[in-house]
C-alpha cells in the first residue's frame, strides 16, 4: 500500500498551528527623573527663584507688574508660552532642562539689562489680552483700560455708577497718544458699533499699533493718525476721547529708574509740572466733542498740580483695582 505523505502546504499549515505566538512586550511608564538636592524643578521653584533673584538684585517693577513675584511668574509663563491665568494651574508641573534653562536666561537677562519683561518676550497683557510691544513703544500699563470697563459698561452695580447710557450709542472714539494701539483695541471691545481714531506724534510707536490692529483684524474699525494731538484729526467730533499723555514732570524724569529708561522718553516728558501736553488737550477737547461726549484722560500722581492750574473744573477722579485718582472724567459741558 502507497505511503500517504502530506503536501507542503498542508505541512507549513500544520507547522503555523502548532507555533505559539511569542508574548507582547509591556510598556512600563518611564520613571520620573531623579531630582538632586535643591534643584529647581516645576514652574513654582522657578518663580521662587525668580523672586530672589530679583529681591536680590534690586529690581523696579513698574510695566504691568508691580512686585518680584508677578513678574517671575510673568516670565515663567511667557517662557512656557502659557497665559498668566495658567500659572496656578501648572505650578506644579514639572519642566524640561531645556524650559528650565530659558527661563532661568530671561531672569538674568532682566537683570543683567533692566529692560522691561515685556520688552524680552515681545509682549504685554492689558484686560488679559496680549499686544505685542518692543522699544519703539512705552510698555502699556493704563489705568483707562480697567475703567472702561467698570464705568462705561451702562451698568450702574460700580460705584460712581456708568459714565454713559448705553455704550451702544458710542459711535466714534479718539485715542489720543495711542503708543501700542492697546487703548484703541479695547475700546473695539468696549463699544461695539465704533469705530476708533488712534492718534501718535510718533511713526514708530504708529507701527506697532498697526501690528496690534492687524492681530485682532480691526482695520476697518481703528484708523492710525500720525500727527500732534487733535492736529491729526481735523474738525472731527467724538463722542469719547480716551487719552494716556506724557504727564511726567522734570523731577520725575531725572529720577526715572533704569528700566524706564529703556522706553521712549517722549512718551514721559510732560515738562517742568507735568501738564505740557495735558493743558494742549484740556484747551481744545471741547471742539473735538460731541454735547454728550467726555473726556477720559490718565495723569498719573499730578492730581494737585493739575487741581492747582484748573480750580473750576470739575474733575470727576476715578479709582481702579490699583490706583487712586489718577484718571478724570470730565464731561463735555464743563469743558
Amino acid at each position: 500500500m502507497a505511503k500517504k505523505t502530506k503536501s507542503a502546504a498542508a505541512k507549513a499549515s500544520a507547522k503555523r498551528g502548532t507555533t505559539r505566538a511569542k508574548p507582547k512586550k509591556v510598556l512600563k511608564p518611564a520613571a520620573p527623573p531623579k531630582v538632586a538636592p535643591g534643584e529647581l524643578v516645576t514652574l513654582l521653584d522657578l518663580m521662587r527663584y525668580g523672586v530672589s533673584r530679583f529681591i536680590e538684585a534690586d529690581v523696579v517693577f513698574a510695566h504691568g507688574t508691580t512686585d518680584p513675584v508677578a513678574e517671575s511668574a510673568f516670565i515663567v509663563c511667557e517662557a512656557l508660552h502659557l497665559h498668566p491665568d495658567q500659572f496656578e494651574m501648572f505650578a506644579g508641573a514639572r519642566v524640561t532642562s531645556h524650559e528650565a534653562q530659558k527661563i532661568l536666561g530671561l531672569i538674568e537677562k532682566r537683570i543683567a539689562t533692566r529692560k522691561p519683561a515685556a520688552y524680552l518676550v515681545n509682549r504685554i497683557y492689558m484686560r488679559g489680552l496680549p499686544f505685542y510691544v518692543d522699544e519703539r513703544v512705552i510698555v502699556p500699563r493704563s489705568f483707562i483700560g480697567e475703567l472702561l470697563d467698570s464705568h462705561f459698561s451702562g451698568e450702574v452695580e460700580e460705584e460712581g455708577g456708568s459714565l454713559i447710557d448705553d455704550p451702544i450709542n458710542v459711535t466714534r472714539v479718539l485715542d489720543l497718544c495711542t503708543g501700542s494701539g492697546c487703548l484703541a483695541i479695547l475700546a473695539c471691545q468696549s463699544f461695539p458699533n465704533a469705530t476708533v481714531d488712534a492718534v501718535d506724534i510718533s511713526p514708530d510707536a504708529l507701527a506697532v499699533a498697526a501690528r496690534n490692529v492687524a492681530d485682532y483684524g480691526l482695520e476697518d474699525r481703528v484708523a492710525l493718525y500720525q500727527g500732534d494731538l487733535f492736529d491729526a484729526v481735523n474738525d472731527a467730533r467724538y463722542d469719547l476721547i480716551i487719552t494716556n499723555p506724557p504727564y511726567v514732570d522734570a523731577e520725575g524724569m531725572a529720577g526715572l529708574p533704569r528700566e524706564c529708561r529703556h522706553e521712549p522718553s517722549i512718551a514721559f516728558d510732560g515738562g517742568d509740572d507735568g501738564l505740557d501736553v495735558v493743558r494742549r488737550i484740556l484747551d481744545t477737547a471741547k471742539d473735538h466733542l460731541t454735547p454728550d461726549g467726555g473726556l477720559l484722560c490718565e495723569i498719573g500722581r499730578g492730581r494737585d498740580v493739575l487741581g492747582d492750574a484748573y480750580p473750576n473744573l470739575p474733575l470727576l477722579w476715578l479709582d481702579t483695582e490699583d490706583s487712586d485718582g489718577e484718571v478724570f472724567w470730565l464731561p463735555a459741558e464743563a469743558l
